[in-house]
């Protein structure tokens, strides 16, 4: 069975963070462990707090998961502190093999910061270089690289941007821009753009947390990287379709939809 780590925050809600990330590898037929980094409480119309773990948990949590269980591929999410950061970054050097899907979350569906603004540039020195998928939304894009994203090219240069400070590929999500289309575009040795409908629904938290976790798991099954997003976008469209209708306010997926459709 395949092996999936999630490094990532907790969201008391269930919707977003490491157990979304966790109902998805159970979905799509993996073995999910985690690497709790933050708590957070919070529900489908708020973040009420977040409150960081020590470095020393963070890291003795990867090391056990790594010494004994083994990993095929690792998600990583919310790190909220340059502490927290180094001690991640510090870990995967030990597991250079392992390909990593980055999807470096700056902020809740609501607004609340789930990143420390000291520790933006650690993200971005520290892991983006590591990432073999960098999976950033439009805000998160503009704020790792400085520049702006209001058109399909400006996308497109921020993904090379990114591919320039290391990563190997760069997945610039656009769900955040306007229209009925959701353009994302995947910038590495090949460029894509992969063009989906827009579904109004207020049930889209932890959508981001959910691709990037289906993408892992893909390229834990040695998918190519362009067949691990497609296949990633085709099973969060299909979660955000089927989604529960839980809560007031930005509700979860149904991650269980399809039940491994990849087996």
């Amino acid at each position: 069975m395949l092996r999936l780590l999630t490094i990532a925050g907790s969201d008391s809600g269930g919707g977003a963070g490491l157990q979304a990330d966790l109902k998805t590898f159970q979905a799509l037929g993996a073995y999910g462990m985690s690497v709790v980094t933050a708590v957070t409480a919070q529900n489908t119309l708020r973040v009420g707090g977040v409150w960081a773990l020590p470095t020393d948990a963070v890291r003795e949590q990867m090391s056990m998961v790594l010494e004994d269980l083994g990993v095929d591929a690792i998600k990583i999410g919310m790190l909220f502190n340059v502490g927290i950061i180094e001690t991640v970054a510090g870990m995967l050097q030990t597991v250079p093999e392992i390909p990593v899907v980055l999807d470096p979350v700056m902020r809740a569906k609501g607004g609340h910061s789930l990143l420390e603004p000291s520790a933006e540039a650690a993200l971005l020195s520290r892991l983006v270089p590591r990432a073999h998928v960098v999976t950033p939304n439009l805000p998160e894009a503009q704020a790792l690289t400085g520049l702006p994203v209001d058109s399909d090219e400006a996308r497109i240069t921020a993904g090379r941007r990114l591919r320039d400070l290391g990563a190997r590929w760069a997945l610039i999500k656009g769900g955040h821009g306007e229209g009925r289309q959701i353009r994302d575009h995947l910038i590495g040795p090949v460029e894509q753009t992969f063009v989906v409908e827009r579904i109004d629904t207020p049930h889209t938290h932890g959508t981001g947390c959910t691709l990037s976790s289906a993408i892992a798991v893909g390229l834990a099954r040695g998918l190519s990287v362009p067949d691990a997003i497609g296949l990633a976008e085709g099973y969060v469209a299909g979660a955000i379709r089927q989604a529960p209708g839980l809560g007031h306010g930005h509700g979860p997926l149904n991650h269980q939809w399809g039940m491994t459709p990849w087996r």
